[in-house]
């Protein structure tokens, strides 16, 4: 059986398989958001590669099968390239054939339920996925989420999340959320929800020259980080953030039978 003491975990906005990876690339690639184009399935293969190396995935900007992704369904299509026998996605804006924004989780281990919750926003889109995991006998709730772009729509989509997540055990959050570890949003996520965020937060954006710690994993408590980095390779305007996490002492002894 595999070992479950240490586990990895990955979150990786995909930017719909575009690659860009220049800033130039910003603004001539602006197009693929909307029209399907012949590189998009050579980045997916990529994107396999870096998450081939993770236990957890979590994607944001993740199409679920339409016209722009030549009606291949991203999510399912990494699941298969990266060998994960387990993954789930909520859809958070359906424009049917034109385009299907979703959020994403990919996963060794079971995928056991399923909930897609939505965030309050100006404009409706922003969700929260959220998935409980069999890690070797032992639950764990994984929680994908991708945050607005204004200060005014994270704070209240992070009210809602800390509220929904205030004081749960064996939980991880990852996700782009817009604001870097030391907003106020961050610090109104950590305080009101229990969680806890890494020794450090690299930056993650843009890609091509990173700043801006924009993507993020946190976890409860009974779950402590060994290591985090991104990983360094620019297949999206987003580097993937990579982090190790080990049960705590306390909670491995508690979960060792009695």
């Amino acid at each position: 059986m595999t070992d479950t003491s240490e586990f990895s975990v990955t979150s990786f906005n995909i930017q719909v398989g575009i690659g860009s990876h220049r800033a130039r690339h910003m603004f001539l690639h602006g197009w693929k958001y909307v029209m399907p184009h012949g590189q998009s399935l050579r980045n997916l293969e990529r994107i396999a590669l870096i998450l081939e190396e993770t236990d957890i995935a979590g994607l944001n900007e993740v199409d679920a099968g339409s016209f722009r992704s030549q009606y291949v369904n991203q999510a399912g299509f990494l699941a298969d390239r990266a060998h994960f026998p387990y993954w789930a996605q909520q859809r958070t804006r359906d424009f049917g054939d034109f385009a299907q924004h979703s959020n994403g989780i990919l996963s060794r281990w079971p995928i056991e339920e399923t909930i897609a919750h939505s965030l309050p926003s100006f404009m409706k889109g922003r969700g929260m996925l959220e998935n409980r995991l069999n890690v070797g006998g032992r639950a764990l709730t994984v929680i994908i989420t991708h945050l607005g772009l204004s200060r005014h729509a994270r704070l209240g989509q992070i009210r809602d999340l800390a509220q929904r997540l205030r004081g749960r055990p064996n939980l991880i959050l990852m996700g782009d959320l817009n604001c870097t570890a030391r907003s106020p949003e961050i610090r109104l996520l950590l305080n009101e929800s229990g969680l806890q965020a890494p020794p450090w937060s690299p930056p993650t954006f843009p890609s091509w020259s990173p700043r801006f710690s924009f993507d993020h994993i946190l976890c409860s408590p009974d779950l402590e980080f060994t290591a985090i980095a991104t990983v360094t390779e620019p297949l999206s305007d987003h580097l993937a953030l990579k982090a190790k996490l080990r049960w705590s002492p306390v909670a491995a002894a508690d979960a060792k039978p009695q």
